[in-house]
């Protein structure tokens, strides 16, 4: 007896992106009235001027939907078509079902695409381009809609100086469908969990006060810091070399908004040419975790920044610690 394998199309591209930002923009002068710090201090040390946080209304899935549908909207595609949705997520407090279930109810997906969450922080929009790739590739799925969505504001310690003014709220979400070339190069990815307390989110288990909505993020800032521009860059390079083109060949970088002294820092060993695009989308929206880079990457585009068609890196690292990354062809 031989099995009939599955088969799909040779090759698969990001056929769009589409995002949903936090409405409220919260500068450093306002996050200096909640914690200890100052605004110069907040900027010189991460380049964040200003974040984005979501209303009570604004849940993970009403944002998660709103990109979803730019991204749809965007390639071109009768929602009906979509049958696969991967959303990566660490705010979406419900075990089961899956976020991606809801939102594919929320888009009338009445036909029932294989939706399933992933929690894989900050690297999870990375990780889930590379499964939908695959999926792609393999004929289970032919469009496929990848969205990394957080409200992390929530889930902020007010009173750790260190991390409070970090993290924001948003969703961003792409299209992954067939391609006649190859536009999405080899995942480089991994994981190091000696190192899982370094970011974590506290277990639900041991939120013992009443007043306290949600479990709360840590982090050791110094310890990542290292990690992120040394192992990170030394895989970011890894990406490169797999996708087959030379880092003088990239036309774009975005990499994780986490901190701009570690773009600065990867930059400095990657490098880069000068004429490379690289996104300081942390800036105006801080840390938004699995939303950060298809956030970045619909900024790029909507400025002219970056041009459909251009070769991009993409990286994304955090709790686990985790990271993913690879080269891509914009949308």
């Amino acid at each position: 007896m031989t099995l009939t394998p599955s088969t799909g199309s040779r090759h698969a591209r990001i056929l769009s992106v589409g995002g949903y930002r936090g409405s409220r923009v919260v500068d450093n002068d306002e996050m200096c009235t909640i914690i200890d710090s100052t605004p110069e201090w907040i900027e010189q040390r991460t380049g964040i001027q200003e974040r984005r946080w979501a209303t009570d209304e604004e849940t993970p899935l009403f944002m998660a939907v709103a990109a979803a549908r730019k991204a749809i909207d965007r390639a071109g595609l009768d929602p009906s078509r979509i049958d696969g949705i991967i959303c990566s997520t660490v705010s979406h407090f419900q075990q089961s079902p899956s976020l991606a279930v809801y939102v594919a109810h929320e888009l009338g997906l009445s036909a029932g695409p294989v939706a399933f969450d992933i929690s894989a922080a900050c690297a999870g929009f990375c990780h889930g381009i590379s499964i939908a790739e695959s999926l792609v590739r393999s004929g289970a799925a032919t469009n496929v809609l990848v969205i990394g969505v957080e409200t992390l504001s929530r889930m902020v310690n007010l009173e750790d100086r260190t991390t409070a003014f970090l993290f924001s709220d948003g969703a961003g979400a792409a299209i992954v469908g067939p391609s006649e070339e190859p536009a999405i190069g080899p995942v480089v990815w991994g994981s190091d969990g000696s190192q899982a307390l370094t970011i974590q989110i506290q277990d639900w288990a041991d939120v013992i006060d009443p007043e306290q909505r949600m479990p709360l993020i840590s982090m050791d800032g110094r310890t990542v810091f290292r990690w992120a521009t040394t192992y990170i860059t030394t895989k970011a390079l890894e990406a490169v070399k797999a996708a087959g083109i030379t880092p003088e060949e990239l036309d774009v970088f975005i990499p994780h908004q986490a901190n701009n002294r570690i773009t600065d820092s990867m930059l400095r060993h990657l490098k880069l040419p000068e004429n490379v695009v690289v996104s300081r989308d942390i800036r105006h929206m801080g840390n938004s975790s699995a939303a950060s880079i298809p956030l970045a990457m619909e900024a790029l585009l909507e400025s002219g920044e970056a041009a459909s068609g251009q070769t991009a890196l993409i990286i994304g690292f955090g709790a686990g610690l985790v990271f993913a990354g690879q080269v891509v062809v914009l949308p």
